[in-house]
């Protein structure tokens, strides 16, 4: 059995879901891959360790594919500030200074994923393969198929590899990649507050390196703590009570009393990049194409702006009768987002060394700089407006406009 398809999305996680839902009512056929469906929500499910600041952009997009009510409907945490210090310097965003209702929006990411995947079900020119194991990826002369466990054959004018950061669809196609480690990893710890519900995200920069607190709703919060791979690994192995009095004793008194820890997660930081986004039919999106030092919380962002705007030039391209699998066609795709991922990608590693680095004349530049930037509000607001997803050239869904004429 063979089925023949426009554009066919390698993984239905929340990136490869999007660009599916930016095609949707499109003249293009669809199909979308996913191993397994999230498990359902339900609201008196404890929050799951994988949360997303979602940005203004980002929310933008779901909004106007048409997800982002149910995202609403199950589980959100807006957050109106944002504070960033270390020993002296210390600056703190609000959205109010820029008229703007909220800074972001801490989703967990099964809510995203779901959200979008119910979504693309509603489009009639989209089929969601789903549980679907791929057996084997086929590439030859510019022209791609996936055969299925259980015999389908699907080809497509245009594969798209939204299949994360081991991406087999980039492996496959020989898009190669530049990658490397930050030897220190990441822990994520879903705690009990006395805290109600905050309005604030903040991030402290300590030697051993930083500490973040992420709101949700109620009266719990998920704290990150970037520290060596040797203290994750004891720090994870501790009984929660001594778990409990390390946060307590480490973090700073804004966190406010922890009630309880209810799950521990970690992961390495690692940055990798594709040399080419894109080759003749295929095009890779979020983590197949970049993976981002998770310091402000921008992967899920840029992978979202990914596939708002590969739609957007998959849509225009077809609206004007061209092969949307033609390389120049997904080149203009590429040159519109890989430089801008790349600049982001760079300012993050940029920051998290100069914050790693324990040298005292940087040290003093930077508790300067963060002073500066509170006290010189066009820079702030620059700043802001950036972590917001508001700056650089940004696909027409981020802006509110639709791309289906």
């Amino acid at each position: 059995m063979n089925e023949e398809y426009d554009v066919l999305i390698v993984g239905g996680g929340m990136v490869g879901a999007a660009v599916a839902c930016a095609l949707g009512d499109s003249d293009l056929k669809v199909a979308l891959i996913e191993q397994t469906m999230p498990e359902a929500f339900s609201a008196e499910q404890a929050h799951d360790l994988r949360v997303s600041a979602l940005s203004i952009a980002s929310q933008q997009i779901l909004q106007t594919v048409g997800a982002w009510d149910a995202v609403m409907v199950m589980r959100v945490c807006p957050f109106k500030r944002m504070r960033v210090w270390e020993t002296a310097g210390d600056t703190e965003f609000n959205s109010d200074d820029i008229a703007y209702d909220a800074l972001g929006y801490i989703v967990e990411n099964r809510v995203t994923q779901l959200a979008l995947l119910h979504r693309a079900q509603e489009f009639p020119n989209i089929e969601f393969l789903c549980p679907a194991t791929i057996k084997r990826i086929n590439y030859t002369n510019g022209k791609g198929s996936v055969e299925l466990d259980d015999g389908q054959v699907l080809s497509a004018k245009v594969m798209v590899g939204a299949d994360g950061g081991q991406s087999r669809l980039r492996q496959t196609v020989g898009l190669g990649v530049t990658s490397w480690d930050y030897k220190q990893h990441a822990m994520v710890i879903y705690v009990e507050t006395d805290y109600q519900q905050q309005d604030i995200t903040w991030q402290r920069f300590v030697p051993t390196g930083p500490q973040a607190f992420l709101p949700l709703t109620g009266s719990y919060g998920s704290i990150v703590w970037y520290n060596t791979p040797d203290e994750v690994r004891r720090l994870k192995a501790l009984a929660e009570t001594e778990l409990l009095a390390e946060l307590m004793a480490t973090f700073p008194e804004c966190l406010g009393k922890i009630n309880k820890v209810l799950g521990v997660a970690s992961f390495p930081l690692k940055r990798q990049h594709a040399q080419e986004y894109v080759k003749q039919g295929v095009a890779l999106v979020g983590d197949a194409a970049h993976m981002i030092n998770p310091l402000a919380g921008q992967g899920v962002n840029i992978g979202l702006l990914d596939a708002a705007m590969l739609a957007e030039v998959l849509i225009d391209a077809s609206n004007k009768g061209k092969n949307i699998a033609d390389v120049e066609v997904l080149k203009r795709y590429e040159r519109l987002r890989r430089n801008e991922n790349l600049k982001m990608m760079t300012v993050m590693d940029l920051f998290y060394r100069t914050f790693s680095n324990q040298v005292l004349p940087l040290k003093f530049f930077r508790n300067l700089g963060l002073g500066l930037a509170e006290r010189i509000t066009p820079l702030k607001n620059k700043v802001m407006r950036g972590a917001m997803g508001l700056e650089g050239r940004l696909p027409k869904l981020a802006k509110g406009e639709t791309i289906i004429s």
